[in-house]
């Protein structure tokens, strides 16, 4: 069965699109946000599908950008390369490869530069809220020094 995934505005509203005829709802999905986040809908048309609804604060963008790491807290821990997989207004997605010792509640410095014309270049300081293998997933520190340059990115 295939999976569509939408991104839930501050409303707790969404669109909904069926991936057959093109039949577009709106619904409320509020009663969902505590609760499980994969639905099952069924078109008028007969074609059944399953809805992933994402609750999150700010939509991420998929990326492939190298960068930079270093443990800031606790100082001394370890630096190395990364490799960011997505990036919010809120936080960043990416994978460190080799063995480092990044845990969850640590703060990092990462060093990127993004992929838009101007090749921006972006120093931000993150805490690291989950690791799942290679994969860490953070939340930005400072997030209203580069708002605008990042968000200008997201847009595009």
């Amino acid at each position: 069965m295939e999976t569509v995934k939408i991104f839930v505005r501050p409303d707790n509203t969404v669109t909904i699109v069926c991936p057959s005829c093109s039949l577009v709802k709106n619904a409320s999905v509020g009663a969902y946000k505590d609760k499980c986040h994969n639905i099952k809908v069924r078109c008028p048309c007969g074609t059944q599908f399953m809805v992933h609804l994402d609750f999150r604060r700010y939509f991420r963008k998929p990326t492939d950008l190298p960068g930079f790491y270093k443990i800031v807290k606790p100082p001394g821990m370890g630096c190395g390369d990364i490799n960011i997989k997505d990036i919010s207004l809120g936080g960043i997605g990416f994978t460190v490869s080799g063995k480092n010792r990044i845990e969850v509640g640590q703060t990092l410095s990462l060093d990127f530069t993004l992929d838009d014309k101007k090749k921006t270049r972006l120093k931000k300081e993150v805490a690291v809220q989950s690791i799942d293998g290679d994969f860490i997933g953070s939340r930005f520190s400072d997030n209203e020094l580069f708002e605008k340059e990042l968000g200008f990115y997201l847009r595009f």
